[in-house]
C-alpha cells in the first residue's frame, strides 16, 4: 500500500464509510506477508515511495503467478520485470487485467492512485537493439505515475536524428538514455539539456563491447557533470530513480 491509500482507507474509517474490522482486514498482512518461499514487503512503497516489484528471472511461472496474486490483493500497482511469455499466461490466469509489454518484457497491473510527477521522463535510447531495455524503463516509469516520452533510435552515428529531437530534450525534467556499442549517448545528450541524465549500458554491441562493459565504463567516464549511471541493462533501477527525481 502506498501513503494515499492508506490516507484514504484511514479517512474512510474516521468517516464512517469503512468499518474498523474491514480496515484491520487490509492491514492484517503488513509490513510483509510470508509466502514461504517469498516474503512480500507491501509496505515499501510507504517508507521508500516505489513499491516492491517482481523479478521474475529464475523464479517458476507458478511462483511469479502467486507472488502477483498476492500483491494485487493488497491493492497496488504491481509490475514484474523480466517475464517471459509463459509467466504472464501464469499470471493472467489468477489476475486477467494485468498485461504483458512484450518488448519491456515486463507485466504490469494499474488498480491504484499514484501521485504524479511533476514533469516528463524522456526515455532515449540510441538504437533499435536498445529498446527491450528502454522500454523496461519506460513501463516502469509509467507504473510510478510519471508522464513518459520515448525518444529510439537517435545513436551518435547519425547525430542529426537526436538533434531533430532537442525541443523533447529540453523540456523533460529528467532523462533516462539507454546505449550500448561505446556508450556515447548519454554525454551529448547531457551536453543539450540541464537535467539529470540517468545513463544505462546496455549489453548490445560487438565482441569488444564485452557484453555492455565497454558502453558502462564509457559512460562513467563521461565528461558531463549531470550524467550518473546505473549497471547493465538496468532500465527498471533508471526508472526508479528517475521517478524519484520527477516527485521530488
Amino acid at each position: 500500500m502506498n501513503r494515499i491509500q492508506i490516507e484514504t482507507l484511514l479517512k474512510d474509517v474516521s468517516e464512517g464509510r469503512t468499518a474498523v474490522g474491514d480496515a484491520l482486514e487490509r492491514l492484517k498482512d503488513l509490513p510483509f506477508e510470508d509466502l514461504g518461499f517469498a516474503k512480500l514487503d507491501h509496505h515499501r512503497a510507504l517508507r521508500t515511495g516505489m513499491p516492491e516489484v517482481i523479478f521474475a528471472a529464475g523464479k517458476t511461472t507458478a511462483q511469479v503467478a502467486t507472488i502477483f496474486a498476492r500483491m494485487a490483493k493488497a491493492g497496488g500497482n504491481v509490475l514484474a520485470t523480466r517475464a517471459s511469455r509463459e509467466a504472464f499466461e501464469a499470471v493472467a490466469a489468477v489476475e486477467p487485467a494485468a498485461i504483458y509489454h512484450e518488448m519491456a518484457r515486463a507485466i504490469t497491473l494499474t488498480q491504484a492512485p499514484t501521485a504524479p510527477g511533476t514533469g516528463t521522463v524522456a526515455v532515449v535510447c540510441a538504437g533499435t537493439s536498445d529498446l527491450p531495455v528502454a522500454e523496461e524503463a519506460a513501463a516502469t516509469a509509467r507504473l510510478m505515475g510519471n508522464t513518459v516520452e520515448v525518444i529510439a533510435d537517435v545513436g551518435v552515428a547519425g547525430i542529426h536524428r537526436l538533434l531533430a529531437q532537442k525541443a523533447s530534450l529540453q523540456t523533460a525534467r529528467v532523462l533516462i538514455v539507454c546505449a550500448g556499442m561505446e556508450g556515447a549517448l548519454p554525454t551529448v545528450v547531457a551536453g543539450l539539456v540541464n537535467a539529470p541524465v540517468i545513463a544505462v549500458p546496455t549489453s548490445v554491441g560487438y565482441g569488444a563491447s564485452f557484453g555492455g562493459v565497454a558502453a558502462l565504463l564509457g559512460m562513467l567516464n563521461t565528461c558531463a557533470p549531470n550524467v550518473s549511471v546505473v549497471n547493465i541493462d538496468n532500465g527498471f533501477g533508471a526508472a526508479c530513480i528517475a521517478s524519484l527525481i520527477n516527485h521530488m
